[in-house]
């Protein structure tokens, strides 16, 4: 399994996890946790808080069922989503494995 030292990333190849976290009141999680999946996920993956409360339209386009959820993001691509928040160690080895390769063509939409 690849490991985030192993991928050469272009800053616009970077991938962004968007955790997209319900208004006030909901479940969240701690930041340290997010610093420590970021850690884990290096420069390949950005974690990015997404608050409903102070970017409704954004958390709102992703059309999440419940939220808090997790999207991960690359060159504009939904390559995977999970409900709930990030509780799990493998979390990054799985998140990783999903990235697309530099290299690889990212399909462009049909007019």
């Amino acid at each position: 399994m690849p490991t985030s030292s192993s991928f050469l990333v272009r800053p616009t190849d970077a991938a962004v996890l968007l955790v997209l976290l319900p208004e006030a009141g909901a479940a969240r999680p701690a930041p340290t946790a997010l610093q420590a999946l970021q850690r884990q996920l290096g420069a390949a993956v950005r974690v990015l808080r997404v608050e409903e409360a102070r970017h409704p339209a954004v958390v709102h386009s992703f059309q999440a069922t419940e939220l808090p959820a997790l999207v991960l993001v690359q060159q504009g691509v939904e390559l995977w989503r999970q409900q709930g928040l990030p509780t799990d160690e493998a979390l990054a080895p799985l998140l990783l494995s999903k990235l697309r390769p530099a290299s690889r063509p990212i399909p462009q939409p049909v007019s």
